[in-house]
Formats: structure tokens, C-alpha cells, sequence
């Protein structure tokens, strides 16, 4: 008896739980038919599919650009050293780990009475570990691409060896005590640029073929790479692994040191990418907060009738909040599903630009989603949401009584709290998210103080006025608060598209020249003293305009100011830039494409030690400045200057260019060899066969691949670049029709009375447009100002840019957002026009 009563007390308990439930789930259902929730769940949709969307798109692109960029080092990790490791060293390295070994060294070739200085490439198997070797079947012949590498006993030479050494496709060579039959053409390799060794005309041969050739021996000059490929935290490990075997002459290489223009433009890619980012959650945290508004505002009567029949607070909370939980988990799986339909749709789009099967998605574009939908529900959705609890039921009599929205200081801070979060959470970058919320609170900011005031003297401009102008002027002042919300929201979409545009562009602009059509694709080393002239004179003949030639010294820094690099504590000594031998030069003037940052350059006065100017970079990392005193040595002889000049480098103009330049008369005695460069088109390399005979002992490099894959890379990222731009547009209309939307039920209301009054469809439609232009004008002008402010952040504190003004912001913008705004305006309320205004009046 006591268990039934028990029974029978729980089933009581649990019923009016389950019948609340139900009641709740039907009040949703009807609000759903009713239209009410519609708006505020495609927001919420939106939120969350541009966030994954542009989130999975841009850190599978950007990982994707990343691993193809990596061809450059034909591996993600590289060790580099002038040893070969031990066996049991190499065994250190994971399962889980890729790895091949390249050994690289120059050596002469001989073929009959031919005799040719050439770069050799030892290669293991699985070379090259990122990228593909291309190849032809004969010298000069049909390109194609494999991921083999040369059998034991064959080697495939460099095309202009063939005619240069006499030799045919078959053909066999001597390498050393080792005899070659020279099976194809080499005409790339991913890595060709990343050892010195590897420059000029090689010959690529199985690493097992390296002892039996006799070639290397105790002493020479020989570069080991130990290519190694995999998840980033497996390359952590190799790292940990092996570094207690390494000492200073080995140095790890990832892209961001071997090809450093690459990874500067990888660089700004993903900081336009994030930024893009940035812009579409700001975007979706205005939709989410415009129709929330909305359903609040629509939802005051609704709540006054509820109380007025005993409705308490509490109830209206749990009700309302229930449905927007509800919304936002719907919207999050709908937002998921979409989020990914719009990665492989735009991945579909690129798949002919970029080159590359893009990788497989993460879970952190659905986390960020996730978290997404969460934080515009608790920081755009709710705070309007909550106000519906304290609408008296006295509204029931007195309409315009529970009309009280949140303040604007507290409105303002919720935006500005949640998208920090979001943005903070998103890119993980405190000063990218300071930038673009530095332009939005400059917006708001506008809107409080201008347009505001703007509006409030809209009722006295107004009564000067006739006709449509009038009423344009009298309906924007009714909704001077809503208009006045409503200017902010499209300012900001449209700061977002001029911010990217602009960006965009000069993103492009500084990419398209770094790598102009002349930029020179050939070096020219080791030039001794007396070959100089001989070699100027045959650029003359063959009408090649060279870069000059510049004399060249190695030496090492050992001290600065007095103390030895390796006990200075905020130097690294195992970076490549110090720990090694340095070229330095000389030079009379200042050289062509080096400003001058510091200093002066040489003067007349002879001065008490020699002087040197210094790259303004390497200054910083190694903390020199004026007056500084360095000491090198140079071949054993010692050699001590003081910094009298700083300069800055066009690194990406492809000339010589030195750290260190001397002042004449300071490095003459010491042995010098003389470098150049200069651009030749393809179908002109057949000179450098002329070049070679003439001077066997210079070494030719050839930088024409490496430029074309950097050629390669710019172009993906241009068109990630647009791409993304045309789904922030489109995220940024969807957030201008959201403000259309916001006003739509008061518009019908005002509109049937003066269609009851009299007031034809034309003046109506006229009025519409007007005051939707001037809407659009005034947000116009206020976002060309945040832009001006965003763009100037980004530029000089992100990109490492020149800030530049744009004047056609304040011309375009207005006048497009007017226009753009008044048509838009105009075709989503054509129900105002076309509403019976009986119907409406009903409905009202």
C-alpha cells in the first residue's frame, strides 16, 4: 500500500513536468506556424554555417596551401648537416614519420673527353616526401610527373648537360670511379633551391650509388638533408628525439627559413583569412541581434495578455529562453550541415586553381559553431529575450507602456563583450580582434553621438519640408531608435566589405610586385678577381642585362661590443643567420634597391675603426645599433668594425643583397669572389652552355623554378582570397535584409493608415525609397570612417604595410548604399505597398 501511494505521489509529480513539456513543444510548433521564430532561427543558421563554413573552409585551405608550400622544402621538417648520423641516431625517428635522405655535393662528370663541373643529388627512396620530381624522356622534350627516383647504376642528368658533355638518352658517364647511364631528363625537383650544392647543372642518382663512386671522402664538402614529413606533433618529436645528437653546425629548416617570401605570403594569407573570419561573425552577431530585437518587440502584447491572465514572470522566462535553446540547438545541427556543404562546394569551385586535394576537415569548425550559436544566443539573443519579464500587464490597456528597451550603454557593451569572445575564440589573436573591434566601437560610437542627434532634429527639418521629403523625414524620426540601430548594423556590414576589398587589393598590389616579370631567375657565384671583366663583357654580347657584380667575402661574427656571441643571452647562437660563415661586400654608394634608415652612409674623414652598415632586421635580432662595434674573422684573420648605418633591403627583388656592407678599401686584400644576377627567358637558356664552357669553375644557379612555384602559390591564395570575399558579401546582404526585415510589421501598420488617409501607392513607394536612401547614405559615410580606421590598424600594426587613404570610400559608399539600400528596401517591402490596408488595420 505504502509503494503504491509512493508510486502513485512520483507519477503525480512527473505529470505536470510531461504535460509542461508538451504544452511547451506546442507553443513552439504554433509560434513556428505564426512566422514569429522564422527570422531568428535563419540567423541563428547563419551564425553558425558562416562560422564552420568559413572557419573548416579557410583552415583546410590554409593547411592545404601550407602542405603544397612545403614542396619547396620537398618535406615538412628538414635536418640539415655536414655529417652523415649514425644509424642509430636515424633510428630514433617514429614509425609514424615519413622520412628520406638527400645528400648533395659537387663533383666533376666526365664523358669521353668532356669534362663538366656538376651538382650531384644522392637520393634515398620516398624522395621527395612532398611534391614530385618532373622529368622528361629525352633533353627538352615532353614534361610529365613521378614520385620515382633513379635505380642503382642509372642517373638522370639536367637537359643542357646532354648537349653540353656530348651525351645521348643512353648513354654512360663517368662519376667518380663509378660508371652512370644517363636514363632521363631532369628538369625539377621540389627542393631545388634549398642547398647551395644543388644549384647549377645537376645529375640526380641513388644514394646507394654515393659510396661506390669513391666521390666522398673525409673532408669534403658534402650537405646532408634528413627529410622527414608528418602530423606536427610526430615533427615535435623527431625534434626531441634527435636533439641531443646534433651540435652546432646542424640546424632544423621548416618553410618559414628556407623560402622566406613564401611563408611572408603564407603569412598574410592566413591573417587575411582569419580576419575575413573575423568580419563574418561579427556579421552574424548583428543578424542574431536584429531579429531578436525584432521578436521581442513583437512579442510585448503577447506577454501583457499572458500576465494579465496569471502568467508570473518565471513562467515567461522558462518559456521564452526554452525557445530560443531550442532554436539554437536546431540551428547549430542545421548550421553544421550547411557549414560543410559550404566548404565542399567551394572547395568543388577552386579544385582546377589551387592544385591540391585539400585535407580531410577537424572538429574545430564545429566546435567553433558550437560555441558560436552559444555565445549570440547569451550575448545578442537573450538580453532582449529577458526584458520580455518585466512587461507590466497593464500594457494590455496602455500600449505604450513596456516599449522600454535596454539602455545603450549596456546594449553596446553585450555587442562589444560578445564579439570579442567570438573573435578572441576564433582567431586566437588579441591584436587582430583589437583591430577590427577598434573600427566597430569607432561606429557605434558615431551612431550614438551623430546619428542619434541626426534623427532627433529630423521632426524640425521635416516641417520645412513637403511632400514625400516630409514624410521620408517624419517616418525616420518615429524610428529614430531603430533607424538609428539600423544605420550601425549596415555601416558595419559595409565596413566589412571595404575592408576586405581594400585589403584584398593591396594584398595583391604588393604580391604582383615582389615578383614582376623581370624580376632575375639566375645567379651567377664564385666569379674570381680575373674572370669579372670577361664576364660583364659577355653579358654585353648577349645583350643580358646583369644586376651588377658585387664582390663577395666569407666571414664569421664572433664578437659584439667586446663580448662573444655565445654568451649573449638574447641570442640565439644556433640560428642559421649567425651560427655560419656570412657574405659580406663592399660597396662606394649606396646601393640601388637599400633605403637608408639610420646613419649616414661613407664619409670623406677617414674614421677610427673601419665602418659597416648593417640590414636594419639583422641588426634587431642580433641588438645592434649605431656605434656599435662587431669583430669578425675572416680565412683565420681577425677584422673588427663599428656600425655606422642601417638599411633596409628589397629582399624579394632577387639581387645580391648583404647583410653587412663594408666601405672600400676595408675587405680588398681579404679573398673575394664576385656574384650577379640576372633574368633570362626559357627558351634563351641554351647561353648558359656558351656561359659554362667559357668559365667551368663559376656556379650557375637557377632560380627560375623556385620563382614559378612561388608564382604558383600567390595564385591559390588570390583565388582563396576571392572566394572567401564573395561569401562574406554574401553575409553581409543577408545581414541588410535582416534590418528590412526588423521594420517590416511597423512600416504596414503606417502605411495602411495613410493609405486609408488617401495617400497613393506612388507616394508610398516614393517615400519608402527616399527614406531607405537616406538610411543608406548615412551608413555609408560612416562606414567609409570605420574603414579608414580598421584598414590604417591592420595595415601597419598586422601586415606590415604603408597605410594608404582611399577617397573613393567616401564617394562610393554613400552613394552605393543608397542606392543599394533604397532598392533593396524597396523590393522586400513590397507588401507595404501591395497589403490591402483594411487587412492590416484588422490585423492591427
Amino acid at each position: 500500500m505504502h509503494n503504491t501511494v509512493n508510486v502513485a505521489q512520483s507519477n503525480a509529480n512527473r505529470a505536470p513536468k510531461k504535460q509542461a513539456s508538451v504544452n511547451h513543444l506546442k507553443w513552439l510548433v504554433r509560434e513556428w506556424r505564426g512566422g514569429e521564430l522564422a527570422l531568428l532561427l535563419v540567423s541563428l543558421i547563419l551564425a553558425v554555417t558562416i562560422v564552420s563554413g568559413v572557419a573548416g573552409f579557410a583552415d583546410r585551405l590554409q593547411r592545404g596551401i601550407v602542405g603544397e608550400s612545403n614542396k619547396f622544402l620537398a618535406a615538412d621538417l628538414v635536418l640539415k648537416t655536414p655529417r652523415a648520423l649514425a644509424p642509430q641516431v636515424v633510428s630514433r625517428v617514429p614509425d609514424s614519420v615519413s622520412q628520406a635522405l638527400v645528400v648533395e655535393f659537387r663533383s666533376m662528370i666526365v664523358a669521353g673527353e668532356s669534362l663538366q663541373l656538376a651538382s650531384i643529388k644522392a637520393v634515398s627512396a620516398g624522395y621527395p616526401l612532398k611534391g614530385e620530381l618532373a622529368i622528361s624522356d629525352m633533353p627538352f622534350g615532353d614534361v610529365y610527373n613521378t614520385d620515382a627516383v633513379p635505380v642503382s647504376g642509372e642517373a638522370w642528368l639536367d637537359s643542357r648537360l646532354f648537349p653540353l658533355m656530348g651525351l645521348q638518352v643512353g648513354d654512360s658517364f663517368q662519376l667518380g670511379e663509378l660508371t652512370l647511364r644517363a636514363t632521363r631528363a631532369l628538369v625539377s625537383e621540389p627542393d631545388r633551391g634549398s642547398s647551395f650544392y644543388g644549384m647549377g647543372p645537376r645529375v640526380l642518382i641513388n644514394v646507394d650509388d654515393m659510396a661506390r663512386s669513391g666521390v666522398v671522402q673525409p673532408g669534403s664538402l658534402v650537405d646532408y638533408r634528413y627529410l622527414f614529413a608528418g602530423e606536427q606533433s610526430a615533427l615535435a618529436s623527431v625534434k626531441a628525439r634527435l636533439e641531443s645528437a646534433l651540435t652546432q653546425s646542424d640546424r632544423w629548416e621548416q618553410l618559414d627559413e628556407s623560402q622566406p617570401r613564401i611563408a611572408k605570403t603564407l603569412e598574410r594569407a592566413e591573417r587575411f583569412l582569419l580576419l575575413a573570419g573575423s568580419f563574418g561573425v561579427a556579421l552574424a552577431g548583428v543578424a542574431v541581434a536584429l531579429t531578436a530585437r525584432r521578436y521581442s518587440q513583437r512579442h510585448l502584447d503577447t506577454v501583457a495578455v499572458m500576465k494579465a491572465l496569471g502568467a508570473v514572470s518565471a513562467q515567461i522566462t522558462r518559456l521564452y529562453v526554452g525557445n530560443i535553446v531550442l532554436l539554437a540547438l536546431l540551428a547549430t545541427a542545421l548550421g553544421w550541415g550547411l557549414g560543410m556543404a559550404v566548404q565542399n562546394t567551394l572547395f568543388a569551385l577552386i579544385k582546377d586553381l589551387v592544385g591540391f586535394t585539400p585535407p580531410a576537415g577537424t572538429l574545430r569548425p564545429l566546435v567553433a559553431g558550437a560555441v558560436t550559436a552559444t555565445l549570440c544566443v547569451l550575448a545578442f539573443a537573450l538580453p532582449p529575450i529577458l526584458r520580455l519579464r518585466h512587461v507590466p500587464p497593464l500594457r494590455v490597456l496602455r500600449r505604450d507602456i513596456g516599449n522600454e528597451n535596454l539602455s545603450a550603454g549596456v546594449s553596446a557593451l553585450l555587442g562589444i563583450g560578445g564579439l570579442f569572445l567570438l573573435m578572441l575564440w576564433y582567431t586566437q589573436s588579441l591584436v587582430l580582434v583589437s583591430a577590427v573591434l577598434a573600427g566597430i566601437v569607432v561606429v557605434l560610437g558615431l551612431a550614438g553621438a551623430l546619428v542619434l542627434r541626426l534623427f532627433s532634429n529630423l521632426r524640425r527639418w521635416a516641417a520645412g519640408a513637403g511632400g514625400v521629403v516630409r514624410l521620408a523625414l517624419s517616418a525616420m524620426y518615429r524610428r529614430r531608435q531603430a533607424n538609428a540601430f539600423q544605420v550601425v548594423s549596415l555601416a558595419l556590414a559595409l565596413m566589412v566589405l571595404l575592408c576586405i576589398i581594400a585589403a584584398r587589393s593591396s594584398l595583391l598590389k604588393e604580391w604582383e610586385l615582389q615578383l614582376p616579370a623581370d624580376t632575375p631567375n639566375h645567379f651567377l657565384v664564385n666569379i674570381a678577381p680575373d674572370q669579372v671583366e670577361s664576364v660583364d663583357e659577355w653579358f654585353t654580347q648577349q645583350g643580358i642585362r646583369s644586376a651588377g657584380l658585387y664582390p663577395m667575402v666569407r666571414g664569421r661574427l664572433v664578437e659584439i661590443n667586446g663580448e662573444a656571441l655565445e654568451k649573449i643571452p638574447d641570442i640565439d647562437a644556433n640560428r642559421s643567420s649567425v651560427n655560419r660563415e656570412i657574405n659580406l661586400s663592399w660597396s662606394d654608394a649606396l646601393p640601388e634597391d637599400n633605403e637608408l634608415v639610420a646613419g649616414q652612409w661613407w664619409e670623406s674623414a677617414p674614421a677610427q675603426l673601419p665602418r659597416v652598415s648593417v640590414e636594419i632586421e639583422f641588426a634587431e635580432r642580433l641588438g645592434l645599433e649605431l656605434g656599435s662595434r662587431v669583430f669578425f674573422k675572416i680565412g683565420g684573420l681577425p677584422l673588427e668594425a663599428e656600425v655606422t648605418s642601417l638599411r633596409k633591403l628589397s629582399w624579394d627583388s632577387m639581387r645580391p643583397n648583404f647583410f653587412l656592407l663594408f666601405e672600400p678599401g676595408v675587405l680588398e686584400n681579404y679573398p673575394s669572389s664576385s656574384i650577379t644576377s640576372f633574368h633570362l627567358e626559357k627558351a634563351d637558356k641554351v647561353v648558359l652552355n656558351d656561359l659554362l664552357r667559357r668559365f667551368p669553375t663559376i656556379t650557375l644557379i637557377e632560380m627560375d623554378a623556385v620563382i614559378e612555384q612561388a608564382r604558383t602559390v600567390v595564385a591559390q591564395v588570390s583565388a582563396a582570397l576571392e572566394l572567401v570575399l564573395i561569401l562574406i558579401i554574401a553575409c553581409a546582404l543577408l545581414v541588410g535584409v535582416a534590418n528590412i526585415q526588423a521594420s517590416l510589421d511597423s512600416r504596414l501598420h503606417e502605411n495602411a493608415i495613410l493609405r486609408t488617409l488617401g495617400a497613393s501607392r506612388q507616394l508610398i513607394r516614393s517615400c519608402l525609397l527616399a527614406e531607405f536612401a537616406l538610411i543608406g547614405v548615412s551608413a555609408g559615410v560612416l562606414a567609409a570612417i570605420g574603414a579608414e580606421i580598421t584598414l590604417y590598424i591592420v595595415q601597419t600594426r598586422l601586415l606590415d604595410m604603408s597605410a594608404n587613404w582611399h577617397p573613393l570610400f567616401w564617394v562610393v559608399a554613400p552613394i552605393g548604399a543608397g542606392l543599394v539600400v533604397a532598392v533593396s528596401g524597396w523590393w522586400f517591402c513590397r507588401a507595404v505597398i501591395a497589403s490591402p490596408p483594411l487587412q492590416v488595420l484588422r490585423r492591427l
